[in-house]
């Protein structure tokens, strides 16, 4: 533990403002130009076009209280960090970035910035299981309540919000395995109506393709393990607020203020959760090169899709980029690209083993969104957590992670371990 000063006051009363929300000169620029540049000005020191890597616990005062650039010590403040969290702040066209160890991590800084026992949450009842595990097993017990319900009909969230004590809509669009997808303007207007934050949980989309600040949202978080790390060597989360949100109504934060970024920025000290300089200098590597993966991610999945949908002994393939989904109208419309994730049924939970066994290039392995391809069964792996609840997912269902690998050998990957 640090001996530095852990009372820490609002953003707008310390350096960490400036840690959080520098926004630069790259507000009009585009999403890749800003994905390589904000934030990440060329050293002042020795016009290194890298930000470096400040490994670093402490910083020297010049006289009590003297900090340089607000730095004291690095759970507060790191300048590879910040750096992160502003580019991490441009890329979602937020107010302020906060930058942590890993996704869950960020989640739960989140809750406890805007949750009290006796409150209430409605979230997706296809969840990633982390979620679900932490919602309904750490807060739980903390005297929270949730409504798992289907976020792709406005209607039945708005039936699940409990006036006065729903104060936080939970959304993942597209969802963790099921890949629903949720019109997240009109769950806003749900939202802002009960004065519940609305949470966007942007990890399968990436700010490339979709921005829910614009349609809405109050705070996005992510699990920066996945496409925007992009490479599968580095675990991290972030929590991107929107300029000017503000925490449930009836609740005042940490600080004094209402603001939630502040009470974020508090919890964010309080707590310590914070991404590392190395796995922060990491993530913001991956950033540069987002959009380009995704394109090629995106380009990946479609054809993959198509393939699936064209087999007879695939019973149904689950992508927001086919005409058959669901929400396809609704991804259209808020979403540039249709990402690189696919489920498909492969009619027997045996089958589904079986064929999760037999690719080659497809590697069986959880996590999602690096370069290489992935495939798992999602009831077995990652979504274990849920198996018995609401939000079980079918023990048949197969999720591909598609890379950015030459799509021939993709198929031909996947024919065989069909066949």
């Amino acid at each position: 533990m640090s001996d530095a000063n852990d009372s820490t006051p609002t953003l707008a009363a310390t350096g960490d403002l400036d840690q959080h929300t520098d926004h630069g000169d790259w507000s009009s620029a585009g999403f890749a130009t800003r994905a390589i540049h904000a934030g990440q000005d060329p050293d002042a020191a020795t016009g290194a076009v890298v930000t470096p890597i400040y490994q670093v616990s402490t910083y020297k005062q010049d006289g009590v209280g003297g900090l340089r650039g607000g730095y004291e010590y690095s759970r507060s403040g790191n300048p590879t960090r910040a750096a992160l969290e502003e580019a991490l702040r441009s890329a979602e066209g937020g107010g302020a970035g906060f930058a942590f160890s890993s996704g869950l991590a960020a989640e739960d800084t989140l809750l406890r910035a805007v949750l009290r026992p006796g409150d209430h949450v409605v979230m997706a009842n296809d969840a990633y299981g982390g979620t679900y595990r932490l919602i309904a097993r750490v807060f739980g017990p903390w005297g929270v309540e949730h409504t798992p319900v289907d976020l792709s009909d406005p209607d039945a969230v708005l039936a699940a919000i409990r006036p006065g004590q729903t104060k936080v809509i939970w959304v993942e669009t597209p969802t963790n395995p099921l890949l629903g997808v949720a019109d997240i303007a009109a769950l806003a207007a749900h939202a802002a109506a009960a004065g519940a934050v609305l949470v966007v949980d942007n990890t399968f989309a990436t700010p490339y393709l979709q921005q829910p600040i614009a349609l809405g949202a109050d705070v996005v978080v992510h699990s920066t393990t996945k496409y925007i790390g992009g490479h599968s060597d580095v675990v991290g989360g972030a929590l991107v607020v929107a300029d000017g949100a503000q925490l449930p109504v009836g609740l005042d934060g940490p600080t004094g203020t209402t603001a939630l970024a502040d009470a974020v920025a508090f919890h964010q000290n309080a707590s310590g959760a914070v991404a590392g300089p190395f796995d922060s200098w990491l993530t913001m590597r991956g950033l540069k090169t987002l959009a380009v993966r995704m394109d090629r991610h995106c380009a990946n999945a479609a054809a993959v899709a198509a393939f699936l949908e064209a087999r007879d002994d695939v019973p149904q393939v689950i992508y927001p980029g086919l005409e058959s989904h669901a929400g396809h109208e609704v991804a259209a419309r808020q979403m540039s690209g249709f990402g690189g994730m696919v489920s498909f049924r492969a009619g027997s939970a045996e089958r589904a083993e079986q064929i999760c066994a037999r690719t080659k290039i497809f590697l069986l392995a959880e996590s999602l969104g690096g370069v290489e391809s992935l495939i798992e069964l999602p009831a077995r792996m990652t979504h274990g957590s849920v198996v018995g609840t609401d939000l079980e997912v079918p023990d048949d269902l197969v999720r591909l992670s598609v890379g950015i690998e030459d799509e021939a050998d993709l198929l031909a990957d996947l024919a065989q371990a069909l066949a």
